[in-house]
């Protein structure tokens, strides 16, 4: 499963809690253009290694696994790759924090936020809490372990979030990885789980 993190937005680079109708950077979107031959790439080899026959309605074609932001999408699109929405992809719902500057939330709820940032069970913001993002997308996960080799285009939240399902962390050490935008994640499949192949690797045209 290679997972792709979305082209950058602007709350991205003025660090403000994600907006699922923000449109990708126009920068950013023709990197991504730019990589769809790479990506394609990296998946056929992945496919050779793994001997898969890549049957599955996603798995081996041109169609992602795609969160439903309309950056995810913008940037499946430059990729080449025909978005198939996944609702459990999405990036936690920040409730009244959505598209706030993180400093603002710092600054006006500091108790709010450290509770957030303490405990994967709080929701102080009335959104979703990291558990319940880690609940759903390790749910999706082990749901398509038939079509291992396939991508999937996504915010940094349901990235890590997989990531600590195929390692065992909570969702606080894996809210702990770098995930830099158009950055790829693989895991593989195996016979009890998931396995990192790698993270936050860089891709280059």
């Amino acid at each position: 499963m290679l997972f792709v993190r979305h082209a950058s937005t602007p709350g991205m680079r003025t660090a403000c809690f994600p907006l699922a109708d923000e449109d990708a950077d126009t920068a950013s979107l023709a990197r991504a253009h730019g990589l769809a031959s790479v990506v394609a790439d990296s998946m056929a080899v992945g496919s050779a290694a793994t001997g898969s026959a890549l049957t599955g309605s996603v798995a081996g074609g041109s169609v992602a696994w795609v969160a439903p932001s309309v950056a995810a999408r913008q940037t499946a699109a430059a990729l080449g790759r025909e978005a198939c929405v996944v609702a459990a992809l999405a990036e936690a719902d920040h409730g009244r924090w959505r598209g706030l500057p993180y400093g603002r939330v710092a600054r006006e709820e500091p108790d709010a936020l450290a509770s957030w940032l303490a405990d994967p069970d709080a929701a102080p913001h009335g959104g979703e809490s990291l558990a319940v993002l880690a609940a759903r997308v390790a749910g999706w996960l082990d749901s398509v372990r038939a079509e291992p080799e396939a991508v999937a285009v996504c915010d940094a939240g349901a990235i890590r979030a997989a990531l600590g399902h195929a390692l065992g962390l909570d969702p606080l050490r894996a809210a702990r990885f770098d995930l830099a935008p158009l950055s790829v994640t693989e895991l593989t499949v195996t016979r009890g789980g998931w396995r990192v192949a790698h993270v936050n690797r860089k891709i280059l045209s």
